[in-house]
Parts: C-alpha cells; sequence; structure tokens
C-alpha cells in the first residue's frame, strides 16, 4: 500500500507526481528536487506552453536528483518538426535509462496557429502520426515512410536510448483515448473531476484489450479554506480553458454542457465578466480540488480510486495567503503516514 491506496492498478504502479519546473529560476531549483523525493513524490512532470520548454526542466532533474521519474504532459505535437522531436526524446532517455515517459498531445489553436505561426490542421492524425514515428525511429532504424501528415526520407536516429521511453498520448474523447490505448503506453488527462475519470478510463481500458496502460492526471489543487476566494480565483482559469473548442467539446461530452451554456454563450457575446459568473460554484468544486490539506488529500485520492495510476499535482496560487512549498509538504505521501 502507499499513501493513495494500493500499490499497483490494474497492473501499473500507483505513481503520485508533482508538475516541473517549480517556482523560481531553474539553475536553483535542486535542493527542492531532493525534497520532493524525500517527501514521497516518484515524479516530475512537465509542459510546454509560454514558460520554460518541456525538456530542460527534466535534463536538470535527471542529473540532480535521481531517485524521480521524468515526463512530459504535454509537448506539443505541432511545434518541433518529426525528426527534432525523436532527438529530443531520445536524448533524455538517454540521459535517464529507463525512468522517462514522454507525453504527447494536440495541445491547441492558440498555442499552435497564434502562438508558434502553424496551421492546427488534423489534431488526431497529426498527434498518431507522430506516435508512430517516434515509434519507428527509437528502433535505431532508418526510417522512409510516409505519414498521413508528413513524409520521412531516410532518417535514422544517431543516439539510440538503452531503455525506450514509455509513449503516452494527451487524450480527452474517445479518438484520443483509443489512440493512447491501442497505439502508446496510456493516456494523459487533464481538467477534469474524480468522478470524471470513471468515463475517461472505461474508453481506455475497453480499448486495451487487457493490456495495461498507464493514466497520468493533471489535477489542479489549492489546498485552501478560503473558499470564496479561491472560487473566484478558479473562475479565470477554468474560463481560458473551457472556452477553448478541444475542452468544451470534452466538457459536453462528459455531460456539463448545461452547467457551462451560460460561460459559453457570455464568452462568445464577448462578455467576460458575466462568463465568469455563470460558472456555478459546483464545477469550480469538480474541477479544482481546495479545502483543507486533509480534504484535498482525500479527493486526490478519489483520482487514484477512479483509475488515476499517476499524478501530476498542480499547485495554483488561487489564495494570494497559500505558502506554495507547506502546500507540498501537505499534499506529499508523507503526510498520509
Amino acid at each position: 500500500m502507499n499513501a493513495y491506496g494500493a500499490a499497483t492498478h490494474h497492473g501499473m504502479p500507483v505513481r503520485p507526481g508533482m508538475t516541473v519546473p517549480l517556482p523560481g529560476h531553474l539553475h536553483a531549483q535542486k535542493d527542492r528536487l531532493h525534497e520532493l523525493a524525500d517527501l514521497g513524490y516518484t515524479d516530475v512532470w512537465s509542459a510546454e506552453a509560454d514558460g520554460a520548454d518541456a525538456f530542460t526542466p527534466l535534463a536538470l532533474t535527471a542529473a540532480w536528483e535521481p531517485r524521480l521519474r521524468l515526463g512530459t504532459a504535454i509537448v506539443p505535437a505541432y511545434t518541433r518538426s518529426p525528426a527534432c522531436f525523436a532527438q529530443s526524446v531520445a536524448s533524455l532517455a538517454d540521459a535517464a535509462p529507463g525512468r522517462f515517459a514522454i507525453g504527447i498531445g494536440s495541445s491547441s489553436n492558440v498555442i499552435v496557429e497564434k502562438w508558434n505561426g502553424l496551421r492546427f490542421e488534423e489534431p488526431f492524425r497529426k498527434v498518431r502520426d507522430i506516435v508512430r514515428f517516434l515509434n519507428d525511429a527509437l528502433t535505431g532504424e532508418k526510417v522512409t515512410k510516409t505519414y498521413d501528415t508528413f513524409d520521412i526520407q531516410g532518417f535514422r536516429l544517431g543516439i539510440r536510448p538503452e531503455v525506450k521511453p514509455a509513449i503516452l498520448v494527451a487524450a480527452l474523447r474517445e479518438g484520443m483515448l483509443r489512440l493512447a490505448a491501442r497505439e502508446a503506453d496510456g493516456a494523459i488527462i487533464n481538467w477534469l473531476s474524480a468522478d470524471d475519470v470513471r468515463q475517461v478510463t472505461k474508453v481506455v481500458t475497453d480499448a486495451a484489450d487487457g493490456a495495461p496502460k498507464e493514466i497520468v492526471a493533471r489535477i489542479f489543487v489549492c489546498p485552501s479554506t478560503n473558499t470564496e476566494q479561491v472560487r473566484q480565483a478558479a473562475r479565470f482559469a477554468i474560463a481560458a480553458y473551457l472556452n477553448v473548442p478541444v475542452y468544451a467539446d470534452f466538457h459536453a461530452w462528459l455531460g456539463r454542457g448545461d452547467d457551462l451554456r451560460g460561460m459559453w454563450d457570455a464568452w462568445k457575446a464577448g462578455d467576460r465578466k458575466a462568463a465568469l459568473a455563470a460558472i456555478p460554484d459546483s464545477v469550480v468544486d469538480a474541477l479544482v480540488v481546495h479545502g483543507s490539506p486533509e480534504q484535498c488529500r482525500d479527493r486526490i485520492k478519489q483520482y487514484f480510486d477512479n483509475g488515476v495510476t499517476t499524478s501530476s499535482l498542480m499547485i495554483l496560487g488561487l489564495d494570494p495567503a497559500l505558502d506554495f512549498w507547506q502546500a507540498v509538504r501537505d499534499l506529499s505521501p508523507s503526510a498520509h503516514r
């Protein structure tokens, strides 16, 4: 048994993780990474949007703290060329043999088109093709192949990791979830409640045909009993994400369409204030874990109970009085002991 229940879940180890980079400059995080491992966290998961790239914080962790497993949640499929993508993956897998997982996702039209000047087209096929190409390239063999969204002519990785990294797919609805189950080693899920996990993991389990699959969940947490302050601040984050078309479609599929209709309508009308006000408390409480540390730990455990195998906690400073590192300690596996 571990702090979140059974030591394994459907054949996969149960792994409590934290999102990186941590607050502060990258060069100053060595001691904090040691502390994460001392507290019982097993994993660190990076992201890539407008801050640090996904690989540098993990490369530093690989060198500084060998007890931590490394993962990306996620790297967009569009923002690196296929060969460059394979080189980045192979390099980090070689630096941290057996403890790196590459998480790939479509990202969003905002990041891909507005920020990177690329066309956000055929996201399912693009993610699928990058997964297939990485599986091909990581064999070390020369790749000459036409994929649906790009052609590769004679590429061979010059570095071959001792241990092939796990490949995970960031997935919201059925298509990507089935892709994660059938062609990758698991799924990365995001912006959903503990109860929603059952609906999502059932799709993966059914498509996996008995093969164990990792389910990584980014869980947004603010251990604070300043309930109204947390709810008001959380509405900004929820509105920023759930008005993006892929997330709007996801929550409609989850059955939250009626609850979010007012926000979506006001947002489309350009009334941001009304959109925020239209988000029900019940939606905030479902998607953002908050309350006392004990209440938060219980909620996090529900994610694991419902099918998550690996967490990537994202501590949100929704209460200005929140002490980030005290929150890390209060939510850690060691706090359950």
